[in-house]
């Protein structure tokens, strides 16, 4: 039996660490396929963030694609996935995205899942937000996109900041319905009234 597949496209925002949290969390869980993608300003953030180089991260995925290749199966509506997630989301992948430019391969993905009206996650990154930015993230919420910024649930207490983002990312696993070792469900506390 195949596994289900997930795209996962790391692009030149801040946050680096999210799309490659993410990608070492389903390689232990081995439940899904990675495709990943990497913009050559992610390249330049695994550098700057987190001292990485694009083999290790490479080395993380099932399958990597030049964002160049637009002839790639995941091009293709005929190719299934689960869906995309864009971890980090540059506010100009967004901007692609909302306007179905489909001008690389991360573009063009995301405009499959929205077509084929697969799952697309974006964590976006960048603050303040200009009118631009939430007329795009409006956009893509209009077409069938989810934007998730990764924003730290402090109630829970996290000891780290790979525990800040695995909350994050639990969440995100939660959108494709993967299950996950990341955190447990919200169970609610009483006296709040």
């Amino acid at each position: 039996m195949t596994r289900p597949r997930l795209i996962v496209a790391l692009t030149g925002a801040t946050g680096v660490i999210y799309g490659v949290r993410l990608l070492q969390h389903l390689r232990r869980l081995g439940s899904v396929e990675t495709h990943l993608l990497i913009s050559a300003a992610g390249v330049l953030n695994l550098k700057l963030e987190m001292n990485l180089d694009r083999k290790a991260v490479d080395a993380l995925a099932d399958a990597v694609h030049p964002v160049g290749d637009i002839g790639a199966a995941i091009a293709s509506g005929s190719f299934s996935t689960l869906g995309m997630v864009v971890a980090p989301c540059s506010m100009r992948s967004l901007a692609a995205i909302a306007h179905g430019f489909c001008d690389n391969l991360i573009t063009r993905a995301a405009d499959v899942c929205l077509k084929e009206r697969r799952k697309l996650v974006l964590l976006p990154r960048e603050a303040p937000l200009n009118l631009a930015h939430l007329r795009n993230m409006t956009a893509v919420t209009e077409m069938g996109g989810v934007i998730f910024p990764p924003l730290p649930a402090f109630y829970l207490r996290p000891a780290s900041i790979e525990a800040m983002i695995d909350a994050s990312l639990a969440r995100v696993l939660d959108q494709f319905a993967i299950a996950h070792d990341l955190g447990e469900e919200w169970a609610g506390v009483r006296g709040c009234e």
